[in-house]
């Protein structure tokens, strides 16, 4: 098989533009005569499914939870981002292409991160629309903050529990379309096969999850939008039904897999505990806004944090990258981290890890104001290690995170079987440190 991407000639700023105008559109009348399966209903299917049903398909939506608000999207915490350049620190739609380029060690295709620049400032807009709760400076404003990887404060944020919020504000569309019944849903349905004719994707076989009963549902069209493959490695920061099943019956069918060894490292993660644990808990990226990363400067320095002067610290993150600081990308922050761990400098009870420190931020804003920003995630992080993070500097480790590779896409997002499409993480065409953007991506409907 040879591989058609089929990105659209012009400049990189056009594509998409010429891209849209040059599709042949279904009327109005004619959208309602199609079917379209949705599988999965975290951020890309919820939001997929949504959309496409007030454009007037008629969908089906199916997922393995007891509802779509479970879906593992509910688990992101730090932020979304967006080239609005609300703080006027030099932000643009080509800066934000150009980070998530860099960020995705120039292996992305360019013309996919291209539009998800441009389209990012409309899903902040989109978002609002809904009722996303996103915080706010004191005269009205939406705030940002700054995340890994950039050098301008471009992230729109719900406190540590974004990724919340967004899935309540997808599932609410969600729900309008399916009182509206334009959408219906089977809740707790696992899929277990793509079902092609001549070729082309159209339907799939499901058990319910619930009696065992086996069936199958045709459509016009089939996304995957099921998430990424991360439980793969022994320990993750994904939820345990998080299981890939779904992208891996379509690979049998001969859906194309790209780019699977491409997998995040995130670098915030409270380290392994307990040889029985089954998965790792993430502190948000939004962290090293405020924390700064360091560890002791000698070997066996095993001092409490707190009794070791500034001059015996290594603020390693800023002493390799004074530009970026504390700020670095995550795949950049994950290995200098697990050097030092190398080195003999980690801490705690397993030298696997490394101290995230608030005390300045504490000092300069007050603890009511970091509070307000971080307090969910602190609590987080008491619960699972009984320390309290506003006395003494969080412990952190890298963890596998977020998979970059996943079933390759075209332009349209559709797979190597026609009329199957694939969206969110569960795709490969965007890496980067903004590719969580793309569970928002437009899709092409079936024409």
């Amino acid at each position: 098989m040879k591989l058609n991407a089929k990105i659209p000639n012009g400049p990189l700023a056009e594509k998409w533009t010429k891209h849209k105008f040059n599709l042949k559109l279904i009327n109005p009348a004619n959208k309602r005569k199609y079917d379209i399966i949705v599988i999965g209903t975290g951020l890309a299917g919820s939001s997929a499914a949504a959309t496409l049903a007030e454009l007037g398909y008629n969908i089906k939506a199916f997922c393995f939870q007891d509802s779509a608000r479970r879906a593992h999207s509910v688990a992101a915490q730090g932020g979304i981002n967006a080239a609005k350049n609300y703080q006027n620190d030099g932000d643009s739609v080509y800066r934000l292409f150009y980070d998530t380029i860099k960020g995705g060690d120039f292996r992305a295709r360019e013309a996919d991160v291209y539009r998800l620049a441009e389209l990012s400032n409309n899903i902040i807009d989109q978002a609002v629309a809904q009722g996303v709760p996103f915080a706010r400076e004191y005269g009205g404003l939406l705030d940002n903050h700054s995340f890994g990887g950039a050098q301008v404060s471009r992230t729109f944020y719900a406190r540590g529990q974004t990724g919340q919020q967004l899935l309540i504000g997808a599932y609410s569309a969600l729900s309008r379309q399916i009182a509206a019944g334009k959408v219906q849903m089977f809740p707790r349905t696992e899929m277990l096969e793509v079902v092609l004719i001549d070729g082309k994707a159209r339907g799939i076989v499901t058990r319910d999850l619930v009696t065992g009963k086996i069936e199958s549902h045709s459509a016009h069209a089939v996304l995957l939008c099921t998430g990424g493959y991360g439980n793969v490695y022994f320990l993750s920061t994904n939820c345990m039904g998080a299981n890939v099943t779904a992208a891996w019956q379509a690979h049998k069918k001969g859906a194309f897999y790209a780019n699977p060894s491409f997998v995040q490292i995130h670098p915030t993660c409270i380290p392994v505990h307990d040889r029985h644990q089954s998965k790792l808990t993430l502190m948000s990226e939004s962290l090293r806004n405020d924390g700064r990363v360091w560890v002791p400067k000698q070997l066996g320095d095993k001092r409490h944090p707190n009794n070791i002067p500034e001059a015996d610290r290594d603020y390693f993150l800023e002493r390799k990258y004074p530009a970026f600081g504390n700020l670095v990308p995550r795949d950049v922050a994950s290995r200098s981290v697990k050097q030092v761990c190398d080195e003999g400098r980690g801490v705690g009870q397993t030298g696997l890890a490394v101290y995230l420190d608030f005390k300045d931020a504490l000092n300069r804003r007050g603890i009511e104001v970091i509070k307000h920003k971080y307090g969910n995630l602190f609590q987080i992080y008491d619960k699972i290690t009984n320390e309290n993070a506003y006395e003494m500097p969080m412990k952190i480790y890298p963890a596998v995170h977020y998979t970059m590779g996943g079933l390759w896409v075209d332009y349209n997002l559709m797979t190597t079987i026609p009329g199957l499409y694939a969206l969110g993480e569960v795709n490969f065409s965007d890496h980067g440190r903004q590719r969580h953007m793309t569970k928002y991506q437009s899709i092409i409907p079936p024409s």
